[in-house]
Parts: C-alpha cells; sequence; structure tokens
C-alpha cells in the first residue's frame, strides 16, 4: 500500500475549538507563551499544555525555549495558508444582523495574515496593483509580475531578483476569510509587508494580528494605489 497523507490527523487537532482559537492567535507569525494561548483559548494551563502537546507532535507547531519560558509559533507559512483555507469555507460566523466588536472591526480592516498584509487594506492594494499593471492573476492561484511592477518594485527598495520564490512562484493569491477576496501572498507578499512596515506605511499591534495604518501611509497608499482612508473607513462602518 502506497503512503497516503495523514489529512484525518491534522483535521482532529485544528477541529477542536480550544486549539482552533490557539492557532488562530498565532496567525501573525509571532510566538506566544502557553499562558497568553491559555487565556485566549478561556481554558486552564494544564489544559492548554495538553492541546499545545498534541499540536507540536501533530506538525502544527514549533516551540522555541527561553529561560525558563517557551515560546510557541506556527510550524511555517503552510500551517497559516490551511487555516485561512478553512476559514473561508462556509459562512462567517459573526452575522451581520450584529454588530461586530471593536476587535474584530480593526482585525476585518486590515491585519496580518502570518507574514503577510490582510483585510480590507490588503484586498485594496493587491486590486490597486492589478489596476496598475503591476502583477497579472496568473493560472494555480498565482500572480505575475509584470515588467512595469518589476519596475515599480525596485521604484520601492524590492529587487525581485534577489527575493527566492516559493513552491508556489514569487507571488500567491491568497482568499481573505474575511473579504471573501484575494490578497497578495508569498515571498512578494512577504518582502511587501516588510518594507511598508520598515517604511512607516503600517505598524503592527504587539498583542495582537491587527495592523494601523500611519498619517503617512494614509498619504502613500492614496498616490500609489488611489486608496483614501475616508472611503474606506465609510465602507468598513457601513458594513460592521
Amino acid at each position: 500500500m502506497g503512503s497516503q497523507p495523514n489529512i484525518a490527523s491534522a483535521a482532529a487537532l485544528i477541529a477542536d475549538p480550544a486549539r482552533a482559537v490557539m492557532l488562530v492567535a498565532l496567525l501573525d507569525g509571532r510566538a506566544r507563551p502557553a499562558g497568553e494561548l491559555a487565556y485566549a483559548a478561556g481554558v486552564t494551563a494544564q489544559t492548554a499544555s495538553s492541546h499545545l502537546g498534541k499540536m507540536l507532535a501533530g506538525g502544527l507547531l514549533t516551540v522555541e525555549t527561553e529561560g525558563r519560558h517557551r515560546y510557541y509559533r506556527l510550524a511555517g507559512p503552510h500551517v497559516a495558508l490551511a487555516l485561512e483555507n478553512l476559514a473561508s469555507i462556509g459562512p462567517m460566523v459573526i452575522t451581520r444582523k450584529k454588530a461586530l466588536t471593536r476587535e474584530a472591526q480593526k482585525l476585518q480592516f486590515a491585519r496580518c495574515c502570518y507574514d503577510h498584509l490582510a483585510g480590507r487594506l490588503g484586498v485594496a492594494v493587491t486590486k490597486g496593483m492589478l489596476k496598475k499593471g503591476l502583477l497579472v492573476a496568473a493560472d494555480n492561484k498565482r500572480f505575475e509580475v509584470t515588467p512595469i511592477g518589476a519596475e515599480w518594485f525596485s521604484s520601492m527598495g524590492l529587487d525581485l531578483t534577489k527575493i527566492k520564490p516559493a513552491r508556489a512562484g514569487l507571488a500567491r493569491q491568497c482568499l481573505d476569510w474575511m473579504e471573501r477576496q484575494h490578497h497578495l501572498a508569498g515571498p512578494l507578499g512577504v518582502h511587501f509587508t516588510s518594507l511598508l512596515c520598515n517604511e512607516g506605511w503600517i505598524r503592527r499591534e504587539k498583542s495582537s494580528r491587527v495592523v494601523e495604518v500611519t498619517p503617512m501611509g494614509w498619504r502613500k497608499f492614496e498616490d500609489h494605489f488611489g486608496i483614501q482612508e475616508q472611503v474606506l473607513m465609510e465602507r468598513d462602518h457601513k458594513e460592521a
């Protein structure tokens, strides 16, 4: 009998509600201690330890030891991709009849999807790139960078020849589980998000997946992609 991927085992690990909450809490790519993950999932430290041990053994997590503390993170972007894809299947848990919490509104507006920009802002930026002809949609959920796009990214300080493509290529279409539209992922998405942070367009909150846009960032987003803060914000409040 040939070897088969153990999909059922991974699915069973993710299916537990407490473990699912812990995994989602790690979707920003940062490492977090067991106590913080236990609090997020609403379980005791002992229960959290058991869950984390199972997810480590199942290949969903990795752990780092720093002094007396252990910090957990997702095993890689492939785990984040699986979680985001699962989240996009089926209807949203929160219906539009019930007002979103302030935190949920901020996550929907702009957040980190493991290591790249997501949310309404991420989708708007990707649409802007497509409209300007920097990217074109390709087969197998990929984006291809056009010659004009290569010049634009170079002008922004990103030398595409120095970015190592992943198995899925340089740029990938990631389905945003809240917006139900694609945003830019893959190595290019990672490097572009890092650039936005380093250049001061956006900043990541320390204890959340939320991303905030700086005043300079709003000016830059409008200059490059025609994204206006007031328009995007008004749409956010209308749909909340």
